[in-house]
């Protein structure tokens, strides 16, 4: 069953909003939140954005060094503490640090992930970009569900891409444990798992007044790229043979400052109440893709990734997957 409030709102933003365009009429003082991978990219943007109309933010780190320089580029309320997405003890005990300090958990947004890597395992064994986008954050967010319980209307955003469009869920070999790899396909089913995340977590948040989105910022680069080499992303068009941003790129891939805006539009935009679990572009909510449309690899959500029975059939795996983590 597809979510029946996917359908756009008319928000008055657009493609190349900024996030701080997207705050301009938001009050975040008082508010707590938790941004991953907030020291780079798209998050260390979305940090500042956050901390610029007054919110206190804490940023788990995997590298402290990285992390300093960077932060300190911000000035307000900006604590770092250490957590790797791969190791389910790191988040465990990034977690009960947070519960020590905070009262109750405003904001969660998972933002961190990795982008078509060779093959990798993590965890007991997991596929790496399966194990770091989607179930190191769906640990962390379940290790924090009582913090979020605490606080008044929460929102959790969680960072898909149009690259879920490249996959479903494999659920015969979610693993690529006795199939092919196929770096690309790997990250299409991660994506995938992120908007599903989401969507089954709305449902989980309910009774507290709590709502979960999944985004796609859009194309931007980052340091998410890191995995690709040059040739490839002048494959893709991403690149010209002078190693610069294409034309392509030029015209339709977004500035960080940009790309944080659908993230922090799906975190405070009142338009968004009673829409529980909808998938976000363009700071606004996707419409279904049109399948005959020449641009229906770039926008829209396809309904392998807003299915409610998908959703909650990928929420009972994980679980499974986390009890023998």
């Amino acid at each position: 069953m597809a979510n029946a409030d996917q359908v756009p709102v008319n928000s008055g933003f657009h493609a190349k909003s900024t996030g701080a365009e997207v705050l301009a009429e938001i009050d975040l003082a008082g508010k707590t939140a938790v941004v991953t991978g907030g020291y780079s990219g798209l998050g260390l943007e979305t940090v500042r954005a956050l901390a610029n109309k007054g919110a206190t933010v804490i940023v788990p780190v995997r590298s402290p060094e990285k992390a300093a320089e960077t932060l300190a580029t911000i000035s307000g309320d900006v604590t770092a503490l250490p957590m790797d997405l791969s190791d389910n003890r790191s988040i465990a005990r990034f977690a009960g640090q947070v519960a020590e300090e905070l009262s109750g958990l405003d904001l969660l947004i998972n933002n961190a992930g990795i982008m078509a890597c060779p093959l990798e395992r993590v965890g007991p064994g997991w596929e790496s970009q399966f194990g770091v986008n989607h179930m190191g954050h769906f640990a962390l967010t379940k290790a924090l569900m009582g913090l979020l319980a605490a606080a008044e209307a929460p929102r959790v955003v969680s960072l898909s891409s149009t690259g879920h469009k490249i996959s479903p869920i494999r659920w015969d070999d979610i693993q690529y444990e006795t199939s092919e790899y196929d770096k690309w396909q790997a990250y299409g089913q991660a994506k995938t798992a992120n908007a599903l995340f989401a969507n089954a977590l709305s449902r989980r948040l309910k009774v507290t007044n709590g709502l979960a989105f999944s985004v796609h910022p859009g194309g931007i680069f980052t340091p998410l790229q890191r995995h690709l080499p040059k040739e490839e992303m002048i494959a893709l068009g991403w690149l010209g043979e002078d190693g610069e941003p294409s034309e392509l790129a030029k015209q339709g891939f977004k500035t960080p400052e940009q790309g944080c805006s659908t993230t922090l539009w799906a975190a405070t935009s009142p338009l968004l109440e009673g829409k529980a679990g909808v998938y976000c572009e363009d700071c606004d909510i996707a419409a279904p893709t049109d399948m005959y449309s020449p641009t229906a690899r770039f926008f829209g959500v396809n309904a392998h990734a807003t299915d409610d029975d998908a959703a909650e059939r990928l929420w009972s795996v994980s679980e499974a997957l986390l009890e023998v983590a």
